[in-house]
């Protein structure tokens, strides 16, 4: 490999374990590390080393893409994506071809790269890209979405990143043989259960996407016949809010929506999960927060609910900070701040039936908004609409400690 010679893999994994360790705030005799991790991780930095050694050379990124038939909600997710860094560089270098454990091509990943590098473009010879190839691949993999009928964006978004997560998944696919076992855990902390279901969770998917937009949820259940406490851990790769009932002309704000999601929920015997201590259905309580907090976290504001015999919009606005939004207070106990800076935002305009997806990213000169191949720039107080529906926010303070 170039640029491996002279390097002393056994010392480089002690080094970079104690490094891993210190990042994320574990205990070394409780760190979920296992040495086959640490060489993945090792093989990682220095193949990222490599090539950084390439330096891409990015053009503006103020280059629209074509609308191929009611595809604005493929057009403003894939630029909310094209201006998340982590994930434009991993597809402009070809990362993916060295991670991934199939030998099969990733299809969608390579016509996905293929829409980015064109957003990229250091010549800046076009000023808008066609996303036919890129969407009939994506119909291909994911029928639901076939036809020319206007689809979700939020949906839209769930399933290109799955997709593309199984695409460059480092862990060979192992099919599953029936019901797993369900281990306990009951004599471990919180964090320790946390971690171990974690790890398990990365001994099947282990991607890039999942190093930037998987977290961990926590639902804590409280029985209120015999006090029992039980957790259960999900991943998660967007957090999609309640919104408040207000009028229109109330406004909320994404706090407000935060704590709605996070509020203690009474469930009554019919709704309640079995109690482990009980062996029977009680009525308890239950809790959500966020254990694992992702690099990327996508917010969704959900403003589309369902009744008997129609869908209706909240055109409620809700306001969010640019900068330092703070989800510290629906983390663990203690964790201390973890702080966001927002940097791209998918909007939704009209309707349910007759409605539009634009798209606001943060430049290094300011916000720019996409409107299909439209790109113009917008100032920092336009971004605050009753329109705003999905929320693409970077961790900033990623190397602070966790106390767990």
């Amino acid at each position: 490999m170039p640029g491996a010679s002279g390097v002393n893999v056994e010392g480089s994994c002690q080094a970079l374990c104690q490094t891993l360790i210190s990042q994320n705030g574990l205990q070394r005799e409780t760190a979920d590390i296992s040495q086959s991790v640490l060489y993945t991780s090792l093989m990682g930095l220095l193949l990222v080393t490599d090539k950084e050694k390439e330096q891409l050379n990015l053009g503006s990124g103020r280059v629209g893409l074509r609308n191929v038939g009611n595809t604005c909600f493929l057009n403003a997710v894939v630029q909310c994506l094209s201006h998340t860094p982590g994930l434009r560089d991993y597809c402009l270098l070809k990362t993916f071809r060295q991670e991934k454990s199939s030998k099969e091509e990733a299809k969608l990943m390579e016509a996905f790269s293929r829409v980015l590098a064109g957003l990229w473009d250091v010549d800046g010879e076009d000023t808008v890209v066609n996303p036919r190839q890129f969407y009939s691949i994506f119909k291909e993999t994911v029928p639901y979405f076939s036809g020319y009928s206007q689809q979700d964006a939020q949906e839209f978004l769930r399933f290109l990143l799955d997709r593309l997560h199984t695409e460059v998944n480092r862990r060979v696919c192992v099919r599953r043989t029936g019901k797993e076992a369900v281990q306990k855990y009951a004599k471990l902390r919180i964090s320790e259960e946390a971690a171990a279901m974690w790890k398990k969770h990365l001994e099947r998917d282990d991607s890039k996407i999942v190093d930037l937009f998987s977290g961990q949820l926590r639902s804590s259940l409280h029985c209120s016949v015999c006090s029992h406490h039980s957790n259960t851990f999900d991943v998660f790769c967007d957090l999609s809010l309640p919104m408040p009932k207000r009028s229109s002309a109330g406004g909320v704000t994404l706090r407000e929506c935060l704590d709605l999601f996070s509020q203690e929920e009474r469930l009554d015997k019919e709704n309640a999960p079995m109690c482990e201590r009980c062996t029977r259905r009680t009525q308890s309580t239950k809790r959500l927060s966020i254990q694992r907090f992702p690099q990327v976290i996508v917010i969704h504001l959900n403003r589309f609910t369902m009744s008997c015999w129609s869908i209706s919009k909240s055109t409620v606005c809700v306001s969010f900070p640019l900068l330092n939004l703070d989800l510290g207070p629906y983390g663990p106990v203690d964790c201390g701040p973890v702080l966001y800076d927002l940097y791209a935002v998918c909007n939704h305009s009209g309707t349910v039936n007759m409605g539009h997806y634009t798209a606001c990213c943060r430049e290094d000169n300011g916000w720019c908004f996409y409107n299909d191949s439209s790109v113009t720039p917008v100032s920092e107080n336009q971004l605050q609409t009753n329109q705003a529906y999905v929320l693409f926010y970077q961790r900033s303070n990623s190397n602070s400690t966790l106390r767990k």
